[in-house]
């Protein structure tokens, strides 16, 4: 390997430091653990072309890949000499530097289109995509443009969705829950396989009521039957957004408090808090190992986290986004998961967008 090619090694008078790369990638990407002597300029363009010399050293058939790079579990985003001076740490110590698969460019998909403000999206089912409006309906979409079911019922906004029918499970009929402006909960049958040219109108099978204002966060964990509230989660200061319930113990919830929070069900504790710098309207948990973090805000950007991190480095410091989407031209209002590699997205431009050819980790 010759320093001379790495972005960023042209000053070898730059002092040098003592790094060691490790990886929870599996082979072939794993490199040797011993530890070499780089200069301090590297910047994380240099460290990925590094890292690519060192793996095509050990494999001659090594096809180079951008990485991206944490070192004391925070994502690294300028030169080694400016993350050691502005976190204090000493550069006599080997430092250990974790290498993972960059976040690849992605494909964007024409907009589907909506009558008002996209509030509310799922992406849960892999055959299609859940959407609500603020026209008052709830959208089933088969691909982009493609709307095969319009939920009519509700007489104000509606500001969330969610798949009621589990992930997996083999059933003709599909059931879906919204909820709206109007105070009420409405749940959903249709069928999967129907044939349709236009888009069919559908009504709810039953409406649920009891809300004495506005909901604006559903999330369903089925169980087969009807049951009262079990707890109360208190934690955040202002509206909470959206809600998430990604598995029986952990919930995530969103607020315009500008954080994100992750709820032990039994406790009812706040195990993780992110905070985003921006009011959150959406979030869902998602990607190939349901690890990531996909949140929409009062900006026109999607942001993804990756909280898999000891919690305390997210409690202290600011985390930097792993990805930021930028599809939309004005605010973004709901985001999702679909597919395991698409984020989709709906916003106040009236469009949902579909953002594909995201890896997961």
């Amino acid at each position: 390997m010759d320093i001379d090619e790495i972005e960023g090694a042209d000053d070898l008078s730059s002092r040098q430091v003592q790094v060691r790369f490790i990886t929870k990638l599996k082979p072939p990407y794993k490199v040797a653990h011993a530890s070499i002597s780089i200069p301090a300029n590297l910047t994380r363009f240099g460290l990925s072309a590094l890292v690519n010399n060192l793996l095509q050293a050990a494999n001659e058939d090594w096809e180079s890949e951008p990485f991206d790079f944490l070192i004391d579990g925070e994502l690294f985003r300028m030169s080694l000499e400016e993350f050691l001076l502005a976190k204090s740490i000493s550069a006599e110590k080997v430092l250990e530097i974790e290498y993972f698969k960059a976040v690849a460019p992605r494909k964007e998909e024409e907009p589907s289109l909506h009558d008002d403000w996209v509030s509310a999206v799922d992406g849960s089912n892999d055959g299609y995509i859940l959407t609500g409006s603020y026209d008052g309906f709830g959208r089933i979409w088969r691909a982009a443009g493609i709307c095969t079911h319009a939920l009519d019922g509700h007489s104000g906004p509606v500001t969330s969705v969610c798949n009621v029918t589990p992930k997996g499970e083999s059933s003709v009929d599909q059931i879906v829950a919204t909820a709206s402006k109007d105070r009420t909960l409405r749940l959903w049958k249709f069928g999967v396989e129907e044939s349709l040219n236009q888009t069919k109108k559908i009504r709810a099978f039953k409406i649920l009521k009891g809300h004495t204002a506005s909901v604006q966060s559903i999330a369903a964990e089925p169980l087969g039957e009807m049951g009262e509230a079990l707890t109360t989660l208190v934690g955040h200061t202002q509206c909470v957004s959206s809600v998430a319930w990604p598995e029986c113990r952990t919930i995530y919830s969103a607020s315009w408090d500008h954080s994100i929070k992750r709820w032990d069900v039994e406790t009812g504790k706040d195990s993780l808090s992110i905070f985003c710098g921006k009011a959150v309207n959406c979030l869902d948990i998602g990607g190939e190992s349901s690890a990531l973090i996909a949140v929409g805000g009062s900006d026109p950007v999607i942001r993804i986290w990756d909280p898999r991190k000891p919690v305390m480095l997210w409690d202290l410091r600011t985390a930097w986004p792993l990805t930021v989407i930028d599809p939309h031209n004005d605010k973004v209002l709901c985001a999702d998961w679909w597919k395991n590699d698409s984020v989709i997205s709906g916003g106040a431009d009236s469009k949902l967008h579909i953002s594909s050819g995201i890896p997961v980790q």
